[in-house]
């Protein structure tokens, strides 16, 4: 028997931020637990492949679209409870990410502030890990409830057992196409000060101390000028976010590279892999070996791949050379013919290989 809502053809590139790709053979809204079971089982029951369609905005579909079950979450609802030490915020997964964090900042939890202007999903968050101006989703997250898809059970992962890992998850990993997060309990702390981690968020307020709502403002214009926001006529914001993760390399590593650019005259900017207080948080240790970041899109542009460069009806953003933009009418195999050529030319020039952060759906 089909689930009640379930749709047929669904084209998915407008279900996406970067607007590429086919359709899903099947497509189903999903706005409970009970209903997300239902289509997960009604896949498996016929062999179909499904997928978990938060927000689209960090997914690339491929041009023959998907051939299984495509369900998006749409579990709503935001609760919180507040013991003065710490506010809990429970928020379904169907929940704008955005949206989400304005409310906690509007309420005086500080703790996911500069993750404002994400696109995407509650559900998403903990699945990739979302980081951005020194905090990350998983060092706010205190739990989260999931379905297992393989015996069918609705369970509760606490932030251990999630495996959070730079961009990565438990989730993205190890149990990769098990779980469906249902639920995220995030751990604030409430009237708390806001984290200026990054260089950034600093140099925009130039001594002064802002509010959470001054800070959240703040990110969300720093990644309005470098088309990381979305906004409804800015073509250079038509992508799937930032494509490539920004490499890290051991100190060694760093220093080989170092002297490789120095006879070009190149100095390669790096900074630590985790912002100071982090680096302290023992329960956050990555590891062992201290690692640095390189920017990826500084790879990029000295790869020879300058913002706006462009190939068909694909191109890097005129505003940050680390986001793939569609110029309108692309493929998805022109989005995958300009990624390979620079991972190509940053492996050839760099000996780095840049790993793409968005979800590649159908190309299997």
């Amino acid at each position: 028997m089909k689930p009640l809502n379930l749709a047929e053809n669904i084209p998915l590139a407008l279900q996406t931020t970067l607007g590429v790709g086919g359709a899903a053979r099947y497509f189903l809204e999903a706005s409970t637990p009970e209903e997300v079971c239902e289509g997960v089982s009604w896949a498996r029951s016929r062999c179909l492949p499904w997928f978990i369609l938060g927000g689209g905005s960090n997914l690339v579909v491929a041009d023959s679209g998907f051939p299984g079950l495509v369900l998006r979450l749409g579990i709503r609802g935001i609760s919180w409870a507040d013991d003065g030490l710490e506010v809990l915020f429970t928020a379904g997964a169907g929940e704008d990410w955005d949206s989400f964090v304005a409310h906690t900042v509007a309420y005086g939890g500080a703790g996911l502030e500069c993750l404002s202007g994400i696109p995407g999903t509650v559900g998403a968050a903990p699945v990739q890990n979302i980081g951005a101006y020194g905090q990350e989703a998983g060092r706010a997250i205190r739990r989260v409830e999931l379905l297992d898809t393989e015996t069918g059970a609705v369970e509760t992962f606490e932030r251990e057992r999630c495996a959070f890992g730079y961009r990565t998850s438990l989730f993205k990993t190890a149990a990769r196409g098990r779980y469906v997060i249902l639920r995220v309990v995030f751990a604030l702390i409430p009237r708390g000060t806001p984290c200026l981690a990054y260089a950034d968020l600093q140099k925009y307020f130039a001594g002064r101390l802002p509010t959470l709502q001054q800070t959240r403002d703040a990110v969300r214009e720093i990644r309005r000028r470098k088309g990381m926001l979305l906004v409804e006529d800015d073509s250079d914001c038509r992508s799937a976010g930032s494509f490539f993760k920004n490499p890290l390399l051991r100190a060694g590593q760093l220093a080989e590279l170092q002297r490789r650019l120095a006879v070009r005259n190149l100095s390669i900017p790096s900074y630590p892999s985790l912002p100071p207080q982090q680096a302290k948080d023992r329960a956050w240790r990555g590891p062992r070996e201290a690692q640095h970041k390189v920017p990826a899109a500084w790879l990029i542009e000295q790869a020879g791949f300058a913002k706006g460069h462009t190939l068909g009806r694909v191109a890097l953003s005129r505003k940050h050379a680390l986001a793939i933009v569609n110029r309108g009418g692309a493929t998805a195999a022109e989005v995958i013919a300009l990624k390979d050529a620079i991972q190509d030319a940053v492996q050839e020039q760099f000996g780095i290989a840049l790993e793409p952060e968005p979800v590649f759906l159908g190309f299997e």
